[in-house]
């Protein structure tokens, strides 16, 4: 026994040391490995596949709203960088250049894109013509590179995949609703698939993607009380079409500039799985987009006819739809279920010499272990209620966690007493000033994490500076 306990036991315990718990768990569940270039990671076959769960589902849910996959280089010329001044401000300090091709120097540096709004409206300027041409709604699937100082897999890595839409308007109204619209697609993707609550709404001027007219972001509260910024969606109006000069004809015959939304999601929520569900055991993956659903475990497996009922066990919950798997490796069941519970599978089904005489097999579920006796006969529809309804206790546990982590601040000296204990949202009230946020950054090491939508006023005054506040701001620390 206990040797079946080893795996659990090498990873620290989140009330220890969060980070660490955090690096024990995507190493021991093989989700990425640590690689010679510094800051990069690679990216392991477990890991991979919520990725690709991730992608599959976005993808589709992009499509319903007329979306359609692209591809641009990963190379962007100096000259088109510097067109959008405040861009080029914005992510000088991560840009990554190439200098020389093969034994050349190049006559003009190339940037390895850290996003792609220069080659989307250079590309738009050739491509839009008449308001017959619009909207273009696009969106690629692709690496950037950031020159991060500090990494930390999934959550900040110099190279990263995500994916990056990218639309052009006739209009600012249309530019606005789409801008929206993907924020809202992001938002619900979060709480339907990953089992994660968000808070949506607006980023202050100081925390909005450069170059941007507003910024709209969901965030999200991990376990450890710190927020995650888990997808944005940027109107720029018409500031890169006048840069880049992407003007069409108009129905009235006369020409005009185009408006601009780009809308992003990465790898990092895979990192904000891990924590908003993980518990000391390692991963717990929601069911609607872990890879393996449904793990089947022999007990008693050398003992005739038991493998073939395995076997036919996992058959049958393929055949009705559900990701199963059968370990019939060389291990004892102690071990194939620390096993189990550390890469997260949402449930296994346990079936031995007893279970096959009685007809019968045991469901047991990863995020709160229970354990229900089902009739073979009965056995796909009852995993499939009960993969429903663990992915619906994990949301409202998610949402349970995030609203107790919730604090209001009406004054500076609450503020002040709430970031000394407790970790967490706080909600306060805010002058719209520069400086005020500034200061809550400089005195509490908190940053604003959006303007929600849901407004409400919990008090008349600024929480840093005392004068009259109209904007509720969501504060905390952030990955």
């Amino acid at each position: 026994m206990a040797k079946d306990k080893k795996l659990v036991e090498q990873i620290t315990s989140m009330e220890e040391d969060f980070a660490q718990w955090y690096t024990d768990v995507v190493k021991k569940a093989e989700l990425v490995d640590y690689t010679s270039v510094k800051g990069c990671m690679v990216i392991k076959p477990a890991g991979y596949a919520i990725w690709e769960n991730i992608q599959a589902e976005l993808d589709r849910r992009f499509k319903e709203t007329g979306v359609e996959n692209v591809y641009l280089p990963l190379f962007i010329p100096e000259n088109l960088l510097r067109k959008e001044s405040e861009l080029v401000q914005g992510f000088a300090p991560e840009v990554a250049w190439v200098t020389q091709g093969g034994n050349e120097p190049l006559q003009e540096r190339l940037c390895v894109r850290p996003t792609s709004e220069t080659l989307f409206s250079d590309f738009y300027s050739n491509d839009v013509h008449s308001y017959r041409d619009l909207p273009k709604n696009y969106n690629q699937w692709c690496s950037v590179v950031r020159w991060e100082k500090t990494t930390r897999p999934f959550l900040r890595s110099r190279e990263f995949l995500w994916q990056e839409g990218h639309t052009v308007h006739a209009t600012a109204e249309e530019a606005q609703e789409r801008t929206e619209m993907m924020l809202n697609v992001y938002a619900d993707f979060c709480e339907e698939v990953l089992a994660i609550p968000v808070v949506r709404g607006q980023k202050t001027d100081k925390e909005k993607f450069a170059g941007a007219v507003a910024t709209y972001t969901i965030e999200s509260l991990m376990h450890d009380g710190q927020a995650l910024q888990s997808g944005t969606s940027h109107n720029f109006g018409d500031k890169f079409a006048r840069a880049y000069n992407i003007q069409f004809t108009d129905k009235d015959n006369t020409l005009k500039y185009a408006y601009q939304t780009s809308w992003g999601m990465t790898t990092r929520m895979i990192g904000a799985i891990i924590m908003v569900h993980g518990d000391n055991s390692g991963l717990v993956l929601p069911p609607r987009i872990a890879p393996v659903q449904v793990m089947v475990i022999p007990i008693q497996q050398k003992k005739e006819g038991v493998l073939d009922a395995a076997a036919a066990l996992k058959d049958t919950l393929c055949r009705a739809g559900l990701r199963a798997r059968l370990d019939d490796a060389d291990k004892s069941p102690g071990w194939k279920f620390s096993e189990q519970e550390m890469r997260g599978i949402p449930c296994r089904i346990e079936i031995g010499p007893k279970d096959i005489e009685a007809g019968q097999a045991v469901i047991v579920r990863r995020d709160n272990r229970e354990k229900t006796v089902v009739p073979v006969d009965q056995l796909a529809q009852r995993v499939r209620e009960i993969l429903e309804q663990e992915q619906q206790d994990m949301f409202e546990r998610a949402r349970a966690h995030r609203d107790s982590h919730t604090y209001d601040a009406h004054t500076p000296e609450e503020f002040d007493a709430v970031i000394s204990e407790r970790s967490g949202f706080i909600r306060a009230m805010w002058c719209g000033d520069r400086a005020c946020e500034d200061a809550m950054k400089e005195n509490y090491g908190v940053t604003s994490r959006c303007i929600p939508f849901a407004q409400e006023k919990i008090a008349d005054t600024c929480i840093c500076c005392g004068k009259r506040a109209d904007k509720l701001v969501y504060w905390g620390r952030a990955y």
